[in-house]
């Protein structure tokens, strides 16, 4: 399949575009007339660069309000289209994108329309340009797909055809199988953009929340399947208008476009695959190595310049500190399955955080090639002969990601690494498992974390919220595996302003699951654990929830545990003090609760928001 983006999702000058483009591996672009007309460069120029980057020039969009108007406006608009299809040959470009009239159609009738595009396409005709003709979902008189081929098919030219756009076409939630009425020659010009299901008017969505392919919500795998049961087999180009990605590093977001369009293709060729097609189609989606979901955590490491405070913690937690590796400066800790590792060979003054998780995967050599394919920034990890060989890659907001070769008892081998009894102390045994690992991602690459763990570790997506904070809302989005081996949690948190500029107001842990909290708690207590210290006012309305025992909510309220309940169980958590940015959680889970406690987590937030204003 051939590959394309639109300059407009890109931020940066127009050079800076075609470059990115060109580093993340796309075949070809659109060009969007307001970044040459403000670029430095010619036209011929341009084409030069493009060619010396190996990029094709696949569209010249958008050319706006040309049908349905009055005889003058039309003169008016066929001089305009003149003089854009004259820039076109100097650009090399034989393709136009025209949407239909939002502003200034008076006349609606098919006839008219048809008749002032057939004009349009003999004056392009006579310049050797075709026109992609789109309907925009919120076209005044043309605004879905089908019409607009018809009108296509009533002018019946060879220069003029129709441009298919997945945003126009499922932000209005219409079926996507009349596409494969459509005759394949007569499809110009395919675009794709994904989106959020969010309650605003179709034109403010497209203008400001499309995503790429993965970090929305449409049925996109359905839409490719249709597309190529037409036979059509031109470019597939991302449209996004996005004011996240127009502020984000221009080859960071290029490369996040590329994964999303290898995605798609894997899972356009899936929905095919599902629905029986077996015929070989001109569409060709190319296929990506088919890995499991990982079956759970294998370890989760803090990484700090001094790690003492992270040491004691642990400690008070009742984790058994395993030693350092024979020739790394990291030091292992566990309780049970669960495995902290903690890195001493961070930069002076770095505060502790988290930095790298361990996935058990089946295939950690294959579940490493499909992250690649998926444009995945590899890790590098030393090792001597005789240690284990991690495979790595980098997530979006820099945590290192380790596939592990997961075993049927929990047992890690690369634990042998740090002394005699490590190994046979790290399988499945009284204790504790991490439950789940909360990570802070970056504003501006949010989105790109979702694809990143959808696409590369079959992570799925569950539906986000957001939680209250003394700073804003905090943005939550769950992923995790079926069986909720894994659960991931990340947060798009708000920014807060001080004297020095601007940081992030979250932190990230890790929670560990307990199959006793409260005795967890106790023990924890005598060992000089300072917990997190809930107001009262949290368990009075607690009482008012949830009738609870008088003896029980006296032991949450001793031990400053946190409660939650629905209709399948019960969960119980408390939490540790914060040293650098990171912090831990200790979960029980009573019956079939799935949650996180949400209804919690704003205590949370106003309490560790209490104390780091207090310290500093």
């Amino acid at each position: 399949m051939r590959t394309g983006i639109a300059t407009v999702c890109l931020s940066g000058t127009l050079e800076e575009k075609m470059a990115a483009c060109a580093r993340a591996g796309f075949d070809g672009i659109e060009i969007f007339e307001q970044d040459l007309v403000t670029s430095a460069m010619s036209p011929e120029e341009v084409r030069s660069r493009a060619a010396d980057l190996g990029l094709s020039l696949d569209l010249y969009q958008p050319f706006r309000d040309f049908d349905g108007v009055d005889d003058e406006q039309l003169s008016a608009n066929l001089r305009r289209a003149a003089a854009k299809f004259t820039l076109m040959d100097r650009l090399g470009i034989d393709t136009i994108l025209v949407c239909s009239n939002v502003a200034t159609a008076t006349r609606g009738e098919d006839d008219v329309l048809a008749a002032q595009l057939a004009q349009l396409a003999g004056l392009a005709g006579d310049h050797g340009v075709k026109v992609a003709y789109e309907a925009l979902a919120w076209g005044r008189y043309v605004n879905d797909f089908e019409h607009a081929h018809r009108l296509v098919q009533a002018v019946d030219h060879p220069n003029l055809g129709t441009c298919l756009d997945s945003f126009h076409i499922l932000s209005r939630d219409w079926d996507t199988a009349p596409i494969e009425k459509l005759e394949a020659g007569k499809i110009f010009f395919v675009q794709v953009a994904d989106a959020p299901k969010l309650s605003l008017d179709v034109l403010s969505l497209s203008r400001h929340y499309r995503v790429f392919p993965g970090e929305g919500q449409f049925n996109l795998a359905k839409f490719m399947g249709h597309l190529a049961r037409t036979g059509y087999d031109g470019p597939v180009s991302l449209e996004i208008f996005n004011d996240v990605f127009r502020q984000s590093d221009v080859t960071r977001t290029a490369v996040d476009a590329m994964r999303s369009l290898v995605w798609l293709q894997e899972q356009g060729a899936a929905w095919l695959a599902s629905a029986g097609e077996t015929e070989r189609l001109p569409l060709r989606m190319a296929t990506l190595p088919r890995v499991p979901e990982p079956t759970g955590f294998n370890f989760a490491e803090v990484k700090a310049a001094s790690t003492p405070a992270v040491e004691t913690l642990l400690g008070h937690l009742g984790f058994t500190s395993e030693g350092r590796h024979r020739t790394k400066d990291v030091q292992l800790w566990t309780m049970g399955q669960a495995r902290v590792v903690i890195n001493e060979a961070a930069p002076e003054s770095a505060e502790p955080a988290i930095s790298a998780l361990g996935f058990d995967v089946e295939n950690p050599l294959l579940a490493s090639s499909r992250a690649q394919q998926l444009l995945a920034p590899v890790v590098p990890r030393k090792s001597q002969a005789d240690e284990e060989v991690f495979q790595g890659i980098a997530a979006p907001d820099s945590t290192e990601i380790f596939l592990c070769q997961g075993s049927a008892d929990g047992a890690a081998a690369w634990t042998s690494e740090f002394g005699p009894g490590a190994a046979g102390r790290g399988g499945r045994r009284p204790g504790a498992v991490i439950d789940h690992v909360n990570l802070a991602q970056p504003w501006q690459h949010f989105d790109e974390a979702v694809l990143f763990y959808t696409s590369a570790l079959a992570l799925e997506p569950q539906p986000f919220a957001e939680v209250p904070s003394p700073t804003g809302l905090v943005r939550s989005q769950v992923m995790d595996t079926s069986n909720r081996g894994v659960r991931l949690v990340l947060n798009l948190a708000p920014l807060i302003q001080q004297g020095d500029g601007v940081h992030k107001s979250y932190q990230e842990h890790i929670a560990f699951a307990v199959d006793d909290l409260v005795a967890t708690a106790r023990a924890a207590r005598k060992r000089g654990l300072k917990f997190l210290d809930i107001p009262e006012n949290y368990y009075q309305d607690l009482a008012a929830r949830f009738d609870l025992e008088p003896d029980f909510l006296d032991t949450l309220r001793e031990l400053n545990l946190l409660y939650d309940r629905d209709a399948d169980g019960e969960f119980l958590h408390f939490y540790t003090a914060t040293v650098g940015s990171v912090f831990f959680e200790m979960v029980e889970r009573r019956g079939g609760y799935d949650g996180y406690g949400a209804p919690n987590a704003p205590v949370r937030h106003a309490v560790q928001y209490g104390l780091r204003h207090s310290s500093a």
